[in-house]
């Protein structure tokens, strides 16, 4: 089943009749070519650098490199009692803490009303800041605080549709239509609360990279992570990406809501990783032989080039809102430890959803009526887990950029990470039973520290894991 089969089944169960929440960046119409009953153009305040760049702020220097990145996705009405970006920035500490180097926002656009349900993936205006989450200069402030602190930030972005009562709909040549002339919604997928655009419109494509412009130049962030990438054609992507990046002092990061490799040649630097999620599952709930994680993890990365990236994860704002977390999918606390440690250390971008790190357990709805809030208190140990984990792979360009070595096994994924001289040893029982692991001739009788705790771990030929339990050493 299709990832968005899979949503669409959600939505039935709360009896919605359409399958993702999409969000549509909405911008204020501007005339191309329009008619006279279109809104005059907005522009916005802005100040010109002695180079022509128009640019509110400094460009932030520190973007990591792809592999470099730990990323944490926010759910602005769910992360603090506030539910908005004063919430955020108020909890910046701790979010680096973990480790963490950049911040995805989701969707900070006004939502539209007109055939809405109060979803943020269904946007009013591509240039403004929803009120209940604030306005431009708590953005701009929120966006500060964190380059303060080493972290880039990133906005959700979709470019598929709007919602239907975005200024842009009043030039229905910028929408598809059907054969008798009437706007849709993207075909096939129940979106109802959107409207389908068209990408044959010169026009629109132009207001749509001056709208991602916008928020470059005036809240001075990052980049984008865009929704439903491949519903939109590769070569617009291309053409905005290629404008985005021809800012001058800028480094952005582009990620892709898509598993199609293909889109990372438009200019994207890293796409979703749902797969590797849903193998992940397989061996740790339905008794799979370990090793067909790591197989799969070498055909993931085929085609994938150089310094280009897969985004993985064991939550995200669809799962914790339709699924359950990842305490209650990986069967305990330690499971969903087991399983972070995986997805985190094997490859690829690891993705750290907020409340994962405190084990809390609540599903975490994304629409404007939530009012269900992240409790921060529970779980300390959790925390100082993720944080452990994420400290060591931070410090480990092995762990982030190294080859990987895989060893045969049914209930323990075994592998090396190697880089230069660099070594790193990842064993994790993914089964809820203790386990007496056999080890490969090649590690049989060698000497390691606990990247944990520092502690000297002499292997033998054989080690005895306990449920769940995972041994990162290093030489």
């Amino acid at each position: 089943m299709s990832r968005f089969s899979i949503k669409k089944a959600r939505f039935s169960n709360f009896g919605i009749q359409f399958s993702k929440i999409t969000v549509v960046l909405s911008f204020v119409l501007v005339g191309f070519g329009c008619k006279g009953t279109e809104p005059a153009p907005i522009t916005p305040p802005v100040v010109t650098e002695p180079t022509g760049v128009k640019q509110y702020d400094t460009p932030f220097t520190n973007v990591p490199e792809t592999a470099d990145i730990l990323m944490y996705e926010v759910n602005l009405s769910a992360f603090s009692a506030t539910g908005n970006l004063k919430g955020v920035q108020s909890r910046l500490d701790s979010v680096k803490n973990l480790g963490v180097n950049v911040l995805w926002l989701m969707p900070i656009y006004p939502i539209g009303d007109l055939k809405g349900i109060g979803s943020p993936y269904a946007v009013k205006n591509y240039t403004q800041v929803n009120s209940a989450f604030g306005n431009l200069e708590d953005l701009r402030l929120l966006v500060k605080e964190a380059h303060k602190r080493n972290m880039a930030v990133i906005l959700d972005w979709v470019a598929n549709h709007t919602s239907w009562d975005n200024p842009w709909i009043q030039n229905s040549s910028w929408y598809a239509k059907d054969a008798s002339g009437a706007i849709i919604s993207p075909p096939g997928m129940g979106w109802n609360d959107v409207a389908e655009l068209n990408f044959t419109s010169t026009a629109m494509r132009k207001e749509m990279i001056k709208a991602m412009n916008y928020w470059v130049l005036e809240a001075n962030i990052d980049g984008f992570r865009c929704d439903h990438a491949e519903g939109v054609p590769t070569d617009f992507w291309k053409e905005a990406i290629d404008a985005l990046r021809a800012i001058p002092n800028r480094k952005l990061i582009m990620f892709a809501e898509t598993g199609k490799k293909e889109l990372l040649t438009a200019g994207f630097d890293m796409i979703f990783g749902w797969d590797f999620y849903t193998k992940l599952k397989d061996v740790m709930n339905n008794n799979k032989p370990a090793s067909e994680l790591l197989a799969f993890n070498a055909t993931n990365y085929n085609n994938v080039a150089e310094g280009k990236h897969i985004l993985r994860w064991i939550t995200n704002h669809d799962d914790g809102a339709w699924d359950d977390s990842p305490i209650n999918i990986f069967k305990g606390q330690q499971g969903a430890l087991a399983a972070f440690t995986l997805t985190s250390y094997m490859g690829g971008v690891p993705l750290i959803y907020n409340g994962q790190e405190v084990g809390f357990t609540g599903k975490l709805p994304f629409f404007s009526n939530n009012t269900t809030k992240i409790d921060w208190t529970l779980n300390p140990t959790i925390w100082a887990a993720y944080k452990k984990l994420m400290a060591f792979r931070n410090s480990s360009n092995a762990v982030k950029k190294g080859t990987v070595e895989a060893f045969n096994a049914k209930d323990v994924v075994i592998f090396k990470k190697k880089l230069g001289s660099e070594e790193v040893l990842v064993l994790v029982n993914v089964r809820n039973s203790k386990v007496l692991q056999d080890l490969p001739s090649g590690l049989t009788n060698t000497s390691w520290k606990n990247a944990m705790t520092n502690e000297s771990v002499n292997l033998n030929t054989a080690i005895t894991l306990e449920p769940y339990s995972y041994m990162i050493l290093k030489k």
